[in-house]
């Protein structure tokens, strides 16, 4: 089952011009889990998917929203040559065809 079948809501935003989170909001408490659950949503498969260090992903679940925060570098600080995506508001395209 594919991520965009489970969540109602992704999406990415800076935390900083050197922080980039990807918000993960389920329908319920089973897609939660299953999310929480998945490898695919591990911080290493994270970490390999955006190209950052596994040790500078932090996955946070938060279960009373059936949400996951999930944390890491942005590889191009925000603003600088390079950087194609000042507000970090495009980022979340990997987590799109992510299988659970």
């Amino acid at each position: 089952m594919k991520l965009t079948e489970l969540a109602r809501v992704i999406r990415s935003k800076n935390a900083g011009p050197t922080t980039l989170t990807l918000d993960l909001m389920f329908h319920d408490r089973s897609g939660f889990d299953r999310a929480c659950a998945a490898p695919a949503l591990s911080a290493s498969a994270i970490a390999g998917l955006y190209g950052v260090p596994v040790e500078r992903v932090q996955i946070l679940p938060y279960p009373p929203a059936f949400a996951i925060k999930i944390a890491l570098d942005r590889r191009v600080i925000a603003g600088d040559p390079g950087d194609r995506d000042v507000y970090g508001a495009q980022q979340h395209g990997p987590l799109l065809e992510l299988e659970l």
